[in-house]
């Protein structure tokens, strides 16, 4: 199907189509996925419905400063059931928009919150009881529609009733501009027959500060109104169906005749360009009335999705939960908003909710490649509209708005690495001319919007001096940004730029400081003034801190209280983890660091004394550095000790904020024994958790993995072969997989030094 094919059409496909056979694993890989996971803690993730990449993700809104709205606290209640979140993120909340919340009688006010119990979800499906009017509550979706079932008890006296509040939305701020915070800018309601209503909310703002956006909405119900009381600005207004003004906060009480099904169900289509769109994509997803089927053709998306790789029956229940959830959350966003651009009209995809490159980048967007390559072409894609038509690719977007960077111009690799895996379908050409945008065109006011900030510095000195915020961090950035432009600059025969940029992915070389000692390593990426001088010190910027200074050493991690957590030399993260965080060019940070046995050394103090944090991104690639020293049996011994101390299938099993996907992609990746180095094609092998897997690689084709004599004693790789014939190296090729083919692993007690003579790629055009 042509990736630029809308979703609705895809799901109804999926609904009449029958599931995906699943050979190894159990019947439906559905099962073993749990919502819960992750939603504890720093994790963030949704705990409501979503088709895959869904527009649409409606779910309980408990605190307005939770990123997903989510508490789960059960003595935290539930104040509506909004239909737009995004997943695993931190910052400043965003979305929220559109609650809706069931009650029992009249109310005088607006705050309907209630305690909760019996709350559950499975994929594709979430359901509560809400103990305030003795409600049943239950939620399945589409892409874009979300599907209520609101199951009163009639033994509960008062009318059944539903508050839809057009002007809801998380991480409320009145005084603009506040940093992170949304605004209200307008909504409108209004009745439309004896049982649809429609309208709008306008906000702006959120964690990436961006312009306005408006969520339109049409909600249908199976049974008619037996009253309605609309409300703007707080006031109610018993009988009249319409608040049109724009510029008041609107709503509406719409309550149902006590003779009936006690069952109340409501369908709530989604818009950005209208709320007749919004109908529309109700009658093309959901034009019936039957909750299951709406829950199964969802699953099936899903299980078409996720059927792509399977893992072997003998695999722990617990194992399996953990990768099938980490592919779902995978899978999550960004979300395809294809024909709900309000922006600009485009032949290509269009996805909204990049959340960020920064994050995602490393693991997920790979992830998305190996699985489905044509989501990842339209992906790519959209990107290069994003700079065709609104100036430059976003680092992160979020409501149809670019913003904000956190380090380097990550689009960059994102292209890099669709180039070097052959994804077809993309204009090479064009995506060149973006990332030459970021690289050349320095990006305004707004430093922290798009582009490079600190790009003067950056072209003239060869670094970001410590005179803009973040400099380390873009210093480093920007030099991997490079690399991936002289990569497809090399490609598309562009001579003169590939040696630029070929030379400029040197930079990160710059900020080395050769003779700095820490914990025994030997050189660290520092701080430097615009004048070549290091900076031993540092300025407090935050409330009590002012003009005060402090040591910088390679273990200072700024937590947002000294400094501010945008102001720092480098972001989320360490000197430690900066330091090996040079993906392209790994073999010259070996040598940086005094050779093989000294970044042996280097690397386990960075592990033993807690300088590595599995949450922060700039580390991802830590545990498998010991490949390129031609010792890959450590790199596993840290992988499987990270993923055991760290995850889990728990609520709190996720360890920090899952970003959009990325922590899941890089647990997902790990525990089949695989692992990108993005913007590049080579995969790091590692022991797999699994005895067997297949990887379902498109044109019938598979890519199987066999782990033989896999224990918990046998976790060593003593020798490998691919299609039969002996594998000497601890890599491959993505077009080594995607040929399909088989890849076997001997396992034994003791390492035997397999992967010693040919050390991963380095530098490689």
């Amino acid at each position: 199907m042509h990736p630029a094919r809308s979703l609705s059409l895809r799901f109804i496909v999926a609904f009449l189509c029958s599931t995906f056979s699943v050979a190894l694993a159990a019947p439906s890989v559905c099962d073993h996925v749990d919502p819960l996971i992750g939603t504890v803690g720093a994790g963030n993730v949704i705990i409501g419905p979503s088709a895959p990449f869904g527009m649409v993700k409606p779910g309980p809104d408990c605190s307005e400063y939770s990123n997903t709205g989510y508490r789960a606290d059960p003595t935290v209640p539930i104040q509506g059931f909004s239909q737009v979140h995004v997943s695993g993120t931190g910052g400043g909340a965003k979305y929220g928009n559109i609650s809706v919340m069931p009650f029992v009688g009249e109310t005088s006010t607006l705050k309907l919150g209630s305690l909760r119990e019996k709350e559950s979800a499975a994929l594709g499906y979430y359901s509560v009881h809400l103990q305030k009017g003795n409600i049943h509550t239950e939620i399945t979706a589409s892409p874009k529609v979300a599907f209520y079932r609101f199951g009163y008890d009639p033994a509960v006296p008062g009318k059944r009733s539903v508050k839809l509040d057009a002007a809801e939305f998380l991480n409320e701020s009145t005084a603009y501009p506040a940093k992170e915070g949304q605004y209200f800018v307008g909504s409108e309601i209004e009745i439309v027959s004896d049982r649809e209503i429609r309208g709008y909310g306008r906000m702006r703002g959120g964690w990436n500060r961006g312009r306005a956006y408006t969520v339109y909405f049409h909600a249908v119900f199976d049974q008619p109104f037996a009253g309605v009381t609309t409300w703007a600005d707080g006031q109610f207004f018993p009988g009249v169906k319409s608040q049109t003004r724009g510029t008041q906060k609107t709503g509406a009480l719409l309550t149902f005749a006590d003779i009936g099904a006690p069952t109340l169900r409501m369908k709530i289509g989604i818009s950005y360009l209208s709320s007749a769109k919004a109908g529309a994509n109700v009658q093309d997803e959901i034009p019936g009335w039957d909750f299951e089927a709406t829950l199964a053709a969802t699953r099936n998306l899903w299980e078409k999705l996720l059927g792509r790789i399977e893992i072997s029956l003998t695999a722990t229940a617990a194992h399996k939960r953990m990768f099938y959830t980490g592919l779902y959350h995978s899978l999550l966003m960004p979300a395809d908003r294809t024909g709900e651009n309000p922006l600009w009209q485009s032949t290509h995809p269009s996805y909204d909710d990049f959340y960020a490159i920064w994050d995602t980048y490393r693991t997920q967007m790979p992830l998305i490649t190996l699985l489905d390559p044509a989501r990842q072409t339209g992906i790519v894609n959209a990107l290069l509209d994003i700079y065709r038509y609104d100036g430059y690719m976003p680092d992160a977007r979020s409501g149809n708005s670019n913003g904000r960077t956190q380090g380097g111009s990550n689009a960059d690799i994102v292209i890099a690495d669709a180039y070097v895996k052959k994804l077809p379908g993309i204009d090479y050409a064009l995506a060149l001319q973006a990332m030459l945008k970021n690289a050349d065109v320095p990006p305004g006011g707004d430093e922290e919007k798009e582009g490079r900030g600190g790009l003067a510095d950056y072209n003239t000195l060869g670094y970001v001096s410590l005179s803009y915020p973040r400099s380390g961090t873009r210093t480093v950035e920007y030099a991997y940004d490079d690399f991936a432009i002289a990569t497809v600059a090399k490609g598309l025969g562009e001579t003169a730029l590939f040696e630029r940029f070929s030379k400029q992915a040197h930079n990160w070389k710059n900020l080395w400081r050769a003779d700095l000692v820490h914990d025994d390593a030997t050189g660290f990426i520092m701080p430097k003034d615009a004048k070549g001088n290091w900076v031993d010190t540092i300025q407090g910027t935050m409330p009590g801190n002012e003009g005060k200074t402090q040591p910088f050493t390679p273990a200072y991690v700024n937590m947002g209280k000294f400094e501010d957590w945008w102001s720092g030399f480098l972001y989320e993260g360490r000197s430690w983890e900066y330091s090996l965080s040079i993906p392209h060019d790994v073999a010259e940070l070996v040598r940086l660091s005094g050779g093989p046995q000294a970044f042996e050394s280097r690397l386990n103090t960075f592990f033993k004394k807690g300088h590595y944090y599995v949450g922060n991104e700039p580390a991802f690639l830590g545990p498998t550095l010991y490949h390129w020293i031609g010792k890959p049996e450590l790199s596993s011994d840290r992988i499987h000790a990270i993923i055991n101390r760290s995850y889990n299938d728990s609520p709190k099993g996720i360890p920090g904020n899952d970003d959009s996907g990325a922590m899941s992609a890089w647990l997902a990746f790990h525990m089949l024994g695989l692992y990108p180095n993005a913007g590049q094609s080579h995969y790091l092998l590692n022991t797999p958790f699994f005895a067997e897997s297949t990887l379902h690689v498109g044109d019938g084709k598979t890519f199987r993995v066999l782990a033989r004599k896999l224990s918990p004693e046998n976790k060593y790789i003593v020798a490998a072969r691919l299609n039969g014939r002996p594998l000497a190296r601890a890599w491959l090729e993505h077009a080594e997989i995607v040929a399909g083919g088989v890849l076997e692993f001997d396992l034994a007690a003791q390492p035997a030094g397999w992967g010693r003579t040919e050390l991963p790629p380095s530098l490689r055009y």
